[in-house]
């Protein structure tokens, strides 16, 4: 499997109907092809198949750099697992180099979720995701809120991830005044989908730094409590 021959299945299934619909929904000046979804999963499930890691990495990053949508969203997809052997390959390089040309929330969600595999397996790169706290990219900045989700989400976390919780609400605390809505919203993000498995930490964010967050976003976090 190479680039373009994933590229050219992708393209395939272009609706151009749905392209112009999804470009006036993004509202970011790049080549749709208005491919659903659940076609770009399969397509990703078929091409993980037959790649080792170390190519996988190498393909999606040539998908990633056409700068189509689908081509984009298809590369992350392509990295989404929760188990890699070996895991010291260039795949967290790739998905973190990604980082700095994020400018639309579908495309980075999706490169999150496959960053966030690569997170918890390996907890150290939390060192580098918090560099991205301090980036004047308000979606690199975004970015590490996103990719540390997992940790929102343990009933009976170890001390080790309990440390994470604190830690990157440490980071949340940092962006309750920052304005832009993408933020706002996700530290609400965070604080909300904490909320249903740590409800004090919740609590006492919202009842402490959390006071300086947006109405809407003191709302969104505080939906479970």
């Amino acid at each position: 499997m190479t680039p373009e021959t994933a590229l050219a299945q992708i393209e395939a299934l272009a609706n151009p109907q749905k392209a112009l619909e999804m470009a006036a929904y993004h509202k970011v000046g790049r080549p749709y092809l208005g491919v659903a979804n659940p076609d770009l999963d399969r397509l990703a499930k078929g091409w993980r198949a037959g790649l080792d890691v170390a190519e996988r990495a190498a393909f999606a990053d040539a998908l990633w750099q056409t700068n189509i949508h689908e081509a984009r969203i298809a590369a992350a997809k392509s990295l989404t697992q929760a188990r890699l052997k070996p895991d010291d390959t260039p795949v967290w390089e790739v998905i973190a180099s990604w980082v700095p040309s994020f400018d639309a929330w579908a495309i980075a969600d999706h490169a999150c979720m496959a960053g966030q595999r690569r997170l918890v397996a390996d907890p150290s790169r939390l060192n580098i995701v918090e560099g991205w706290t301090r980036s004047d990219h308000l979606w690199t900045r975004r970015a590490a809120l996103v990719m540390t989700l997992p940790w929102t989400k343990q009933n009976h976390p170890k001390p080790q991830d309990e440390a994470i919780r604190d830690r990157v609400l440490g980071w949340a605390e940092g962006y309750v005044e920052d304005p832009d809505w993408f933020i706002q919203k996700a530290v609400a993000w965070w604080v909300r989908d904490l909320s249903k498995h740590d409800r004090a930490r919740a609590e006492a964010f919202l009842a402490g730094p959390g006071l300086k967050l947006k109405p809407f976003a003191q709302r969104e976090a505080a939906r479970h409590l």
